[in-house]
């Protein structure tokens, strides 16, 4: 719409999650997503992830090593031009890879970078946004804004099936040049604008309202970080990190066989009323943003006392 149609190419991540669409597998870095599709999009590159256990082990909050991966994008940039380069596309927060927060000045420095070549940042708040940091969304957090938003799950509390997408004005205002009577931006699919989705968004949305959940996080943040870390010392664990009331427990793989230690225990853990989420041989979590601090030591001492039980 701008005149530049040159700019085709795409830049994920390693490690990237984006749904499991053609386009969100291409973009993204999950390796037993990408090889069951054979031949994905083309003009699409990657940076590397931001997982350094080796500097960062055991850190609570944002990382202090790492920042300086952001300048791989630079490289990138070199290697195909800026011309031909429409948008880079990470979480805030890799989310569903094993919570891998960025580290310090990290966003910043690709917000940097993108506004001095003219490409768009996209940010895949899915899991970041609405409350999850204990701001409404990561970039509220970071304080960087990219250019486009994308989410989900929360804007209907997981309940029922919707996203939504939120770009800056000059990027709405670009396609807003045609007649009255055309449709300005073609797109959508038969569910788009689905009433009851609708419903249970508006729902969700008065209820983080009216109830402080966008926020609420930012309260229990503290008391999630040292109930988390105190698992420093339970068996097979090699790192712990945490940022807003999410946070991930990492363990040592069993030799020949790697995720069988966590697959262990998310059915330890599942026996004894505590759903948790794997990844490889990660623990993820997430609490309910209505979690109380009681709730909150439950879970501590129930994975804790699953971490003594598997091999």
């Amino acid at each position: 719409m701008k005149g530049e149609g040159s700019r085709t190419r795409l830049i994920g991540r390693e490690r990237g999650y984006h749904g499991v669409n053609f386009g969100g597998i291409s973009v993204g870095g999950i390796v037993t997503n990408r090889k069951m599709f054979g031949t994905l999009l083309t003009g699409v590159d990657h940076l590397p992830h931001t997982h350094l256990p080796g500097k960062n082990a055991f850190t609570k909050g944002e990382p202090e090593h790492g920042a300086d991966l952001a300048d791989e994008l630079e490289r990138i940039v070199t290697l195909h031009d800026a011309s031909t380069i429409a948008a880079v596309i990470v979480e805030p927060v890799a989310g569903s890879t094993g919570v891998l927060i960025p580290p310090k000045g990290y966003l910043q420095r690709l917000r940097d970078i993108c506004t001095k070549h003219g490409i768009l940042l996209i940010f895949d708040e899915v899991i970041t946004g609405f409350g999850r940091l204990g701001t409404p969304f990561a970039a509220d957090y970071f304080g960087v804004i990219p250019d486009i938003i994308t989410t989900a799950k929360g804007v209907s509390n997981g309940v029922i099936p919707m996203g939504a997408v939120f770009v800056k004005k000059e990027i709405h205002d670009a396609f807003m040049n045609g007649p009255e009577h055309l449709i300005e931006f073609f797109h959508g699919y038969t569910y788009s604008g689905n009433p009851i989705a609708s419903a249970a968004a508006i729902a969700t949305l008065d209820t983080y309202k009216e109830e402080g959940l966008l926020t609420r996080g930012a309260e229990l943040a503290p008391y999630w970080e040292e109930a988390l870390h105190s698992l420093k010392d339970a068996p097979h664990v090699i790192d712990i990190r945490n940022i807003g009331l999410v946070g991930a427990i990492e363990l040592q793989p069993i030799a020949g066989q790697p995720t069988k230690r966590a697959f262990q225990a998310f059915v330890k853990a599942f026996e004894r009323g505590a759903l948790i989420r794997t990844t490889g041989d990660i623990i993820a979590l997430s609490p309910p943003l209505i979690i109380t601090k009681g709730q909150i030591d439950e879970l501590i001492d129930h994975v804790r006392e699953v971490l003594t039980m598997v091999d």
